[in-house]
């Protein structure tokens, strides 16, 4: 392809997502099915605006598939993994097992061979990853029971993959195959460190890569990405988490494993690392532009011609396969205590075809399982299906949840998300630290993201949560739960960056309470100016608190410097907000400010003129009446 063809198609799918994708979202409809629809405008077979290339396109777009499992791998800790395989296994084998022996059984009471049933069977009880998790993304809908249910499903199918490309081979032996030889089998040979090694040997190069994966991930990769971190360079640490995620895509397809099973594993393994927001900030912005690609090359592939040479086959296999899919999916939510809400929900995500059906349909023709004359319908079938979810799932909202009558509350605050916390904290230095470890010991979950490799790794090794990125960065922040947080403490080490984080927060989250460090007046002013209302300037208490020991070594009560020190502490603040009104007036705000000063130093004056026995022999009656609501101090701004 030329570099003007490259070009010209590449501005054709980047206007139909950019025109389409808006308009489905605004109609209700979903990005994903705005993207399908894109794709069948500028298919081949409607406005023919990208060529027959479509599905190399696809092959190439299917990688967003893998940096998806990547990144839902670092939102999923090995435990949260392990409290999931009951219905990995259970759910999951289940599912595959009963959809493929029903299509089976179908295809055989139709007139096919049965290993050419088999086949088809197996092929067809496998769902779409990357639709499904969008749409239920999209939705908010995968932290409900039907789509952990979902996830956990996909996830036993994306390795049960693996089996099915095994057994193929064997099928083309053990049955009426179609003649297409073994040329398969020396493809692989040439292409794959397993193709000519017995079945034994297959296993053990497996074991050791998926061994290796997990070792690398805790032991070597840490330490790496810490090397990377202390360079400070946005670019390289995003060349690294992709050369992660693509190299061992590599590994997986040289030891003839899913690639995106492979990144998974890769993401759980890192799920615990202080590394792991910024690595799934970095790559989401690639696994959305592919993924988006995928949907709109699913689209263009539908393959009209061999709908209208034979409607009815191809409009046969889409209605027979949802139906028996939603018939087993349903049953089985039910037997596992899903409620009938959840139940629906879960039958109505998954009963289309997915992705990996090309690549094993494409395989099996290559084996000699199954012919042509089998793979065109049923290819036809598999994205009609894939395009016909997200309309399953609009019909799921608008009519069937609302009549079940428990649709769940999105907003409820009830839910705990894994992983996410009511409080960030963005710089973890003296400052941040204090404010996180008093939280803590209260009981307050946080999230801490510090920019500082180093840091990051003391303060792990001293068991605190701190987790290394820019927090300045609105991807970052989202993937750290900024969107369901409370509060953001801002406690990064300059007045710069500190302001850039309170406008990205402020414009993206408005949801989030700012709490900010300031470092002077003019700093405060700038935060304030951007609608910050709790400031917090730097040294403010420390140099108080040395104020008030001064006063106590050079002779004053305990209790007089405390109060002095107060009552400096409420003009401050008083004079802050007031000046904060002509702080562009040069003149003026020079005027005020040295009005403020000689008022705070006749006050102070005063205060020690007075004589003790007017004033309450203790600490300071105002600010308590202040703190514990009795009262309105004179000294209030």
């Amino acid at each position: 392809m030329s570099l003007e063809l490259f070009l010209r198609e590449a501005v054709v799918y980047l206007a139909a997502a950019v025109v389409s994708v808006p308009l489905a979202k605004r109609l209700g409809l979903g990005s994903v099915l705005g993207y399908l629809l894109a794709g069948v405008l500028i298919g081949p077979f409607v406005l023919a605006l990208v060529g027959q290339g479509v599905t190399d396109v696809m092959h190439f777009a299917e990688f967003g598939v893998v940096m998806m499992l990547f990144v839902i791998g670092l939102e999923l800790e090995p435990a949260l993994l392990w409290k999931l395989r009951a219905p990995i296994l259970g759910l999951g084998g289940l599912q595959v097992l009963l959809s493929a022996a029903a299509i089976s059984g179908a295809g055989t009471a139709l007139g096919l061979p049965w290993n050419q049933a088999l086949a088809v069977g197996m092929i067809l009880s496998l769902s779409s990853t990357a639709i499904v998790l969008q749409t239920l993304g999209e939705k908010g809908q995968l932290e409900t029971s039907g789509g952990r249910s979902a996830f956990s499903v996909l996830l036993f199918q994306d390795i049960a993959v693996i089996p099915m490309l095994a057994l193929m081979p064997l099928l083309a032996l053990g049955g009426v195959g179609v003649g297409a030889g073994h040329g398969a089998d020396a493809h692989e040979a040439a292409t794959t460190w397993v193709g000519g090694l017995p079945g034994w040997g297959r296993g053990l190069v497996v074991l050791g890569v998926v061994a290796g994966i997990i070792v690398g991930g805790r032991t070597i990769l840490p330490p790496l990405l810490r090397i990377l971190g202390r360079t400070r360079s946005r670019e390289i640490f995003t060349a690294a988490a992709l050369l992660l995620v693509i190299g061992i895509a590599l590994l997986m397809i040289q030891v003839g494993l899913s690639p995106a099973l492979g990144t998974f594993l890769a993401g759980v393994v890192l799920a615990n690392s202080e590394y792991r927001h910024e690595l799934e900030s970095d790559v989401e912005p690639f696994k959305g532009l592919l993924l988006g690609l995928f949907f709109i090359s699913v689209g263009a592939s539908l393959d009209f011609g061999a709908v209208a040479a034979a409607p009815g086959v191809v409009f046969g296999i889409t209605g027979g396969v949802l139906l028996v899919k939603f018939v087993v999916l349903l049953g089985l939510a039910r037997g596992f205590g899903l409620g009938t809400d959840q139940a629906v929900l879960f039958a109505l995500a998954l009963p289309q075809m997915g992705e990996f059906a090309f690549v094993l349909l494409s395989f099996a023709g290559q084996e000699g399982v199954l012919g042509p004359a089998v793979t065109s319908p049923v290819t036809a079938a598999v994205a009609l299906s894939m395009a016909v979810t997200p309309l399953l799932l609009v019909l799921n909202d608008r009519v069937l949840q609302p009549r079940i009558g428990t649709r769940r509350q999105v907003d409820r605050p009830s839910d705990d998300i894994e992983g996410r916390a009511p409080v960030l904290i963005a710089g973890f230095g003296a400052f941040g630290a204090t404010v996180g470890r008093l939280l803590t010991g209260r009981g307050v979950k946080t999230t801490v993201l510090d920019f500082d490799s180093d840091r990051v790794e003391l303060l792990r090794q001293l068991g605190l949560e701190v987790y290394y990125g820019d927090a300045t960065r609105a991807d970052l922040l989202e993937v750290a739960g900024a969107a369901e947080g409370r509060l953001l403490v801002v406690a990064l080490p300059d007045p710069d960056t500190t302001l850039a984080l309170v406008r990205t927060a402020r414009a993206h989250f408005p949801n989030l309470t700012i709490l900010a460090r300031a470092f002077d007046w003019a700093d405060a002013h700038r935060l304030m100016a951007e609608g910050v209302e709790h400031v917090y300037r730097d040294t403010l208490d420390t140099s108080l608190r040395a104020g008030r020991d001064a006063l106590t070594l050079l002779g004053s009560r305990v209790y007089a410097a405390h109060r002095a020190t107060q009552t400096f502490r409420r003009h401050d603040e008083e004079s802050l907000r007031r000046l904060y009104g002509v702080r562009d007036d040069r003149r003026t705000f020079i005027s005020a400010a040295r009005e403020r000063i000689q008022e705070l130093e006749h006050m102070l004056r005063l205060d020690l003129e007075e004589s003790p026995d007017t004033r309450d022999a203790g600490w300071d009656p105002e600010s308590l009446r202040e703190e514990f609501g009795g009262g309105d101090s004179p000294a209030d701004p």
